[in-house]
Order: structure tokens, then C-alpha cells, then sequence
């Protein structure tokens, strides 16, 4: 097999074998299952759901928010999600109050007790998204923290953790969590429109 080849079937090896050890992760399949009915008790009772990421998290923090409020299989529907991105916003509060602050003050600002924060770090460090789910924490905010270490400062914070080791990588882990937030989301449209499915 050619070099290049070679690099393509060993990154597709690796994808697999941390899908597989998700698979066979009983305890981490449960808590998934959890989450996709706080999600949906979060919409059930009229709260909204944030999500916030720096980078390729905050990528799939956007992701998730709008196949939420916009379409993700079928049609039904849209519901409260935001991801926290807003240039704007994020310049405003980075330039006044400090980066550290970006997505906590979102949260000040239209965050409620009932809400849901999708709190997302592959390292479970990211201070930004600390001090996110350090706020909603103490305002009544359900956390729901995706990370890829286990025993992170993000996963003390939160209601509900959904860890993903995938290697020594964050690209592996951010792969599943993809896989994770597509399952969110399908999860929550089976509990709330089952006509659908």
C-alpha cells in the first residue's frame, strides 16, 4: 500500500476504533440517553438550550443550535437553541470584559433557571466555557458538558457529562462528538414530534 494510502486507512482505523469504544461504553450510552431527555424536558417546559465551544467546538456548538431551531430530519417544529457566536457579541465582550467572559455574559443576558447550556471542551479546560457553566451553575441552568478527558474542571461543573476519549488527539474526539450531538438531537426530536419517526 502507497504512504498516502496508508495514512487514509490507518486515520480511518483510528475513527473506528473510537467509535467502538463508545459503543462499548455502557455507563457513557446511558448518560447520553439522559441528556437527550433533559434536552427535551428543557424544551417540554418552555426553557431554552445554549451551547458554546471554542474553535471546531464552537463549529459544533452552531451545529447543534441550528439543527435544532432550523431542520435536522424531518420536518417539525423549531425549536429555542442558540449557540453562543455572535461576532459582535464576542467582540464586544472580549474587548470589555475579557475573553474569559464571552459566553458567562451571553448567559447573564438571555439565560433563565429552567435553560439548558451545552457546555462544549475536548480538553474540559477551556476557561471561557468554565465560567459559562460556573454561571449557570449558580442561576439554575442545566449543564450538560461534552468533553474528551475524563475527571475534567468542566465535568465537576456540570449536571451531566458526556466524555469521549478518542486518543491522543482532539481531532478524534471532536469527531464523536459530532456522533453524539447528531444523536442529541435525534433523541430529542423522537421524545417531542414521535409522529414523526
Amino acid at each position: 500500500m502507497r504512504e498516502m494510502e496508508q495514512y487514509v486507512y490507518q486515520s480511518l482505523n483510528e475513527a473506528r476504533a473510537a467509535l467502538d469504544a463508545l459503543l462499548d461504553d455502557g455507563e457513557t450510552l446511558r448518560t447520553l440517553a439522559a441528556a437527550g431527555r433533559q434536552l427535551s424536558n428543557t424544551f417540554r417546559h418552555g426553557g431554552r438550550v445554549f451551547s458554546c465551544g471554542n474553535g471546531g467546538s464552537m463549529c459544533d456548538a452552531m451545529h447543534f443550535a441550528e439543527e435544532l431551531s432550523g431542520r435536522y430530519r424531518l420536518h417539525r417544529k423549531g425549536l429555542p437553541a442558540a449557540s453562543i457566536s455572535d461576532p459582535s457579541h464576542l467582540s464586544c465582550v472580549g474587548n470589555d470584559y475579557g475573553y474569559d467572559r464571552v459566553f458567562a455574559r451571553y448567559l447573564e443576558a438571555h439565560g433563565r433557571e429552567g435553560d439548558c447550556l451545552l457546555a462544549i471542551s475536548t480538553s474540559g479546560t477551556s476557561t471561557n466555557v468554565l465560567a459559562a457553566a460556573d454561571y449557570a451553575s449558580r442561576h439554575g441552568i442545566h449543564i450538560i458538558a461534552l468533553t474528551g478527558r475524563p475527571g475534567s474542571t468542566l465535568s465537576e461543573l456540570s449536571d451531566t457529562e458526556i466524555c469521549t476519549p478518542a486518543g491522543q488527539y482532539a481531532d478524534r474526539v471532536q469527531e464523536l462528538h459530532i456522533k453524539v450531538i447528531h444523536i442529541l438531537i435525534e433523541l430529542v426530536e423522537r421524545e417531542l414530534f414521535p409522529e414523526n419517526y
